[in-house]
């Protein structure tokens, strides 16, 4: 029975572990460090199998296993081929009691626990099932060879981990041939040669060793491996042990990560988990963090910065942060805090996961959503196009020209797939009163086939979503929502009409209609040819049928040209797509993807929700409070609004322009006299205009919002928005 170390095969015995085997060998997997052969510490990590941290000292060896050690460098070398992982699963189950570790005080734990009628799920790391984090719940999460298992505990869970033995924090803690004492008994059971041995502080039972005397300061070896141990007495004097193997007694520390991260929830621990941790002498030089690199001058570095909380030692030098958590250096760190400030600092809430793990557990059970298409899909790719994900949607990006689709639109007609709108009936002897309670606009004052542009505002007068609202008759209106927001849109309304008791009827109609744009200035010359020339006028709709398609025709536009949205059945969607392509072919039609439409909605100044807005966007910092009538006596977020009006605005959404180009990336800094200033939104060179243009959220200084700013270190200058067509007059042509 053989395995590969490094592509070199490696006997090894039954019931050997991935370590013990390496270490008959002669193989130490990092090069050095001491090792516990408890899963403490990070000196037997290995790639196994393709698949890296690994402890292997908790890893039975197997025929054929393939190690990789990656001790030359920090981290472990990226796997050189795209090799699918198994999946992995993921079980629920269910008990009254979950016992972590099946030890003396565990089995204690589980006997109690059954005596009193509980139903009890025992997780043990040495049967392979190993917990890795506690959730609220209470939820036990642990791993396995082959699967990842959700225990969810009613009454509590129990930690039972017991302890860890201290490992060595002096010169020379990386050479080989460091062992705790526990780790030199299962070593020397297993019938390893350790050599001339010496033990410092409690010696380990059962094996043959010198016991040197005083405190330990420091390891001396040669070509990576320990040669001599060498203490301090009480009198002062250096005392030195020639030996193969340091055996190392220094203490315990309770393994409660998981106890720390059940703060607030049911979890206890018994045992060696719930004692207090030996405090080891505070080291006054030495690698105190193994797995970070953290030294004990890095310590003092940042104290004397100010840094005199452990939490804040913690993230000013990474230390516990690495692949062993915390179980090497944190009792060093708590002694170092103590001789700083004199008092022992106490433990904090633990953060899961104590142990690495793959994506492949990270993922298990859970389910990729899938990304929708319309009914057009299949029509883009024939078509050529570049397809993304959008607003929660496959969408066409370009169908290869993005430049003749933008002028397609400017100049002649194009028409765009826009069937990911959200499209909602609203219907019922409540529907006037529900939406006029709903939205800050008067709904009252809009006329049967008539449209208006509205903000959704929730309760802190934010704006989370925009579209229209469209009256076909008191009881009825047909209303637009984005794309990405429809679905919470729906819970939002479905939500409010429960609330308020209104007679109401909601029907999402996103997914069964379909939606064409159809813009440019040839516009209406398709449409008559597609057998319709009675169309409505700007803000109105109507329905008609479109090439023998029943359509729901509204007037408005998103582009800036002359437009009209066809929605119509789904089912018919490539029938109208492709007519109105052929009838459009003397007019230079051509589609036109996601990136056109950006370009052109940005000359246009058109906000797109939650990429030009943000959590806190009212409709005063992004000039859209035209849209709220204050005047009225009752809508969502009407009083946020009233009060948030008062306060001086200190940022609003601006049009800034360059010059030239390059455009600087959504989110380029922007910079007003060497202060940070604010950030870009949208950005693209504008063809028509011939200059960038930019939308972004720009802070004011001293109450006035900078006319001139730097991004990306050219001068660029705020202007009114609409970039293009001011007077919209093509919009209404």
């Amino acid at each position: 029975m053989r395995l590969i170390v490094d592509e070199r095969p490696y006997p090894y015995e039954p019931g050997d572990s991935l370590l013990i085997a390496m270490l008959r060998a002669g193989v130490q997997p990092t090069g050095g460090g001491c090792l516990c052969l408890g899963g403490d510490c990070n000196n037997c990590l290995a790639t196994v199998d393709g698949v890296s941290y690994v402890r292997t000292c908790q890893t039975a060896a197997k025929p054929g296993v393939v190690v990789q050690r990656h001790h030359l460098q920090k981290y472990p070398p990226l796997p050189e081929e795209d090799r699918a992982m198994p999946t992995v699963p993921a079980r629920n189950l269910f008990c009254d009691v979950a016992v972590i570790g099946g030890g003396e005080s565990g089995q204690t734990a589980v006997a109690a626990a059954e005596a009193a009628g509980k139903r009890v799920i025992v997780l043990e790391a040495a049967n392979g099932q190993e917990a890795i984090g506690i959730y609220d719940g209470p939820l036990v999460v642990a791993h396995t060879e082959t699967e990842t298992l959700r225990v969810h505990a009613h009454d509590e869970i129990i930690v039972a981990t017991g302890a860890a033995e201290i490992m060595p924090i002096v010169p020379g803690s990386e050479l080989a041939g460091l062992l705790t004492s526990r780790a030199a008994e299962k070593l020397a059971q297993a019938g390893l040669d350790l050599g001339r041995m010496v033990a410092v502080g409690t010696p380990p039972v059962g094996v043959d060793c010198e016991l040197a005397e005083g405190e330990l300061i420091r390891f001396e070896g040669a070509n990576g491996r320990l040669h001599t141990v060498i203490t301090q007495t009480k009198d002062g004097q250096e005392r030195r042990y020639a030996c193969d193997t340091a055996v190392l007694g220094l203490g315990l520390h309770p393994r409660n990560a998981l106890l720390r991260m059940g703060h607030g929830l049911p979890v206890r621990a018994v045992g060696d988990a719930a004692r207090d941790s030996d405090i080891p002498t505070c080291p006054s030089e030495g690698m105190v963090c193994p797995c970070e690199g953290v030294s004990v001058a890095d310590l003092e570095a940042v104290w004397d910065q100010g840094f005199h909380e452990m939490e804040l030692v913690k993230r000013a030098t990474l230390a516990g942060t690495g692949t062993c958590q915390g179980s090497v250096c944190l009792p060093y760190l708590r002694s170092f805090l103590q001789k700083k400030g004199k008092t022992l600092q106490p433990s904090f809430t633990a953060r899961p996961v104590i142990r690495q793990i793959t994506i492949g557990e990270v993922a298990a059970g859970a389910h990729h959503h899938a990304t929708p298409r319309t009914a057009l899909d299949g029509e883009h790719r024939r078509l050529g196009a570049q397809m993304e994900r959008s607003g929660g949607w496959w969408r066409p990006w370009t169908y290869g020209d993005p430049d003749g689709e933008y002028w397609a639109v400017r100049e002649a007609v194009s028409i765009m797939d826009v069937s990911t709108l959200g499209k909602m009936i609203v219907s019922g002897p409540d529907a006037l009163p529900f939406l006029e309670r709903l939205y800050p606009t008067k709904v009252a004052t809009i006329k049967d086939g008539r449209s208006r542009y509205v903000l959704l505002l929730n309760e802190r007068g934010y704006v989370f979503d925009d579209g229209m609202i469209c009256k076909e008759s008191d009881t009825r209106y047909t209303l637009t929502f984005t794309s990405s927001g429809v679905n919470h849109s729906e819970m939002w309304l479905r939500d409010w009409a429960s609330s308020w008791s209104l007679d109401v009827h909601i029907l999402n109609q996103t997914m069964s209609l379909g939606a064409i744009n159809v813009t440019g200035p040839l516009t209406r010359q398709l449409l008559e040819k597609a057998g319709i020339a009675n169309l409505p006028g700007w803000l109105g709709h109507q329905k008609g049928d479109v090439a023998s398609v029943p359509c729901h025709i509204f007037r408005l536009s998103f582009t800036g040209e002359l437009s009209y949205e066809l929605h119509h059945p789904a089912e018919h969607s490539v029938k109208l797509w492709r007519t109105l392509l052929e009838l459009g072919q003397p007019l230079g039609i051509r589609p036109h993807g996601m990136d056109t439409l950006l370009r052109l909605r940005l000359e246009k100044g058109h906000v797109i929700v939650g990429q030009d807005t943000d959590f806190d966007s009212t409709p005063r910092r992004i000039h859209h409070d035209w849209a709220v009538r204050l005047d009225k006596p009752q809508f969502i977020g009407r009083h946020a609004v009233g009060r948030t009006n008062k306060i001086p605005l200190d940022k609003m959404l601006v049009g800034l322009e360059l010059p030239d180009g390059p455009a600087p990336i959504e989110g380029a800094v922007i910079w007003h006299d060497g202060a940070y200033a604010g950030y870009v939104t949208s950005s693209a060179y504008s063809p028509v205009l011939g200059k960038v243009v930019m939308l972004g959220w720009l802070y004011t200084f001293n109450g006035n919002l900078p006319e001139a700013v730097t991004i990306d270190g050219r001068i660029a200058r705020r202007v009114p928005l609409p970039f293009y067509d001011k007077e919209a007059r093509r919009a209404r042509a």
